[in-house]
């Protein structure tokens, strides 16, 4: 199953240097979208697959806490982990896929199926990881879709410092004018909402500067640790997974969820078994798109992903009149993300 074609021999692409034979004009996964693009067909693949995946996580995450009131965001957190978890242990069990960018029939010698220097060496991405996800899912609970999808848009601001300190990465003019475009149509549109749940807009900003962390991590150690983006899902697992755990058992989560009344609901076990399915993929999507482009494409592609996800909030979950404000705001945010993936294609 997973044989046939070298370094070729994984089901699914899993880190930046996959398919790097086939240079960079031919007709292969690394060939340009067109003449003088600076995004690669694999990066425009990696980009598009993490949209998708995220719609459709925000809308299952937000029926669960909203539309069936489900009070432990937690928990949904850690059962996306063991999930998410235990789906890796069986594909490398089954050596359908590796952990590091080695063919994945290769026995591993580790007990981990990485070594343990490795473990230890992505840590720090864990803890960040850990940080993000707690963070964005109680963030979907306190505001409506599309105003979450509104404040979340500021994250390119806190993504780019936290690549300048941690990678002393710098960014061309246009590149800065999207940005600032973005972050003002964010307050244009949120204008008349700022006093809707001051709660909910501070973790929002907390999931945003959590965000740019992780993403940050991912491009720093994700690229020097040796292992694929399943790798780095996997360490993530094994060393956040126990953390959650123990969180959710303190909190209480556990025993409400077990009194929760549509517990075994057939379609709240649906919303949460799409919940499981889209954070495993959306997690694969996260790492290839940010190892393959940039944290920062990474979170403009979560700007770019917010119309269809406010369309459908709107549609599904309400919770915003129309208000030509905050219509206006939207615009210049889609403007900015789409004057940034201009850019981007156009290597400036």
């Amino acid at each position: 199953m997973a044989k046939g074609g070298g370094e070729r021999g994984a089901l699914l692409p899993v880190s930046a240097d996959v398919g790097k034979g086939n240079g960079g004009g031919g007709g292969g996964d690394d060939a340009v979208l067109f003449k003088g693009s600076a995004m690669t067909r694999r990066g425009a693949a990696a980009a598009l697959s993490y949209m998708a995946c995220s719609v459709l996580l925000v809308m299952f995450n937000k029926a669960a806490l909203s539309s069936y009131s489900f009070p432990c965001a937690n928990v949904i957190t850690l059962l996306q982990m063991v999930c998410s978890t235990c789906l890796l242990y069986v594909l490398r069990r089954l050596k359908i896929i590796s952990f590091t960018n080695s063919d994945p029939s290769v026995p591993s010698d580790s007990i981990f199926f990485v070594p343990f220097r490795m473990l230890l060496r992505t840590t720090p991405l864990s803890l960040a990881y850990l940080l993000y996800m707690l963070a964005s899912m109680e963030s979907v609970r306190g505001v409506n879709v599309p105003m979450y999808t509104t404040l979340r848009r500021t994250t390119v601001v806190f993504t780019m410092t936290m690549e300048y300190f941690l990678a002393k990465q710098k960014h061309t003019p246009p590149i800065i004018g999207s940005v600032a475009l973005i972050v003002f149509g964010a307050f244009v549109a949120g204008a008349r909402d700022l006093s809707f749940d001051a709660r909910g807009y501070a973790i929002v900003f907390v999931a945003n500067i959590t965000t740019a962390v992780y993403l940050a991590t991912i491009n720093r150690i994700g690229k020097s640790s040796g292992l694929n983006s399943f790798g780095l899902m996997w360490c993530n697992g094994l060393v956040c997974g126990p953390s959650v755990l123990f969180l959710t058992y303190i909190q209480g989560d556990l025993k409400r969820t077990m009194e929760f009344p549509y517990l075994y609901s057939p379609g709240f076990m649906a919303v949460l078994l799409f919940s499981c399915i889209l954070a495993f993929l959306l997690n694969y999507t996260i790492f290839w798109n940010t190892i393959l482009n940039s944290a920062l494409t990474q979170t403009m592609c979560g700007n770019l992903k917010d119309f269809f996800t406010v369309g459908i909030g709107w549609v599904l979950f309400g919770g915003l009149p129309f208000d030509l404000l905050n219509v206006i705001g939207q615009g210049l945010g889609f403007l900015g993300s789409g004057l940034y993936a201009y850019c981007k294609i156009k290597g400036k």
